[in-house]
């Protein structure tokens, strides 16, 4: 991973924000991802998968549901980037955090596991 692919990955703001939620949630499908940015299906996993083969993240299918995090095998700078992106976007964050917690409440079981 070198700082250009790094930042041209995060250069978009629905992958900035799903990075800065992942940093936060540690794993997460699209359908909880899609509650949380209000975007449709189509384009969350056009994002993830853009996140993914720039090596930003690393998936996990389980059943028919496909789990997201940050890979754990990024440079060590990588992570000191992550955390600062995590405290610059605290109001964003805290805001995504309650929408997946109403998601997760309201739906009874996590639709995704």
């Amino acid at each position: 991973m070198n700082p250009v692919v790094f930042f041209k990955c995060l250069s978009d703001n629905t992958r900035l924000r799903i990075t800065a939620l992942l940093t936060v949630e540690k794993e997460l499908c699209v359908c909880e991802l899609m509650a949380v940015l209000k975007e449709s299906q189509p384009k969350i996993s056009r994002h993830l998968a853009l996140l993914r083969n720039c090596g930003l993240l690393r998936d996990e299918r389980r059943g028919q549901w496909v789990y997201y995090r940050i890979n754990p095998q990024l440079p060590e700078w990588t992570a000191a980037v992550l955390a600062q992106l995590k405290q610059a976007n605290q109001s964003d964050l805290v805001a995504g955090l309650n929408t997946l917690k109403q998601f997760r409440e309201s739906s009874g079981l996590p639709l995704c596991s």
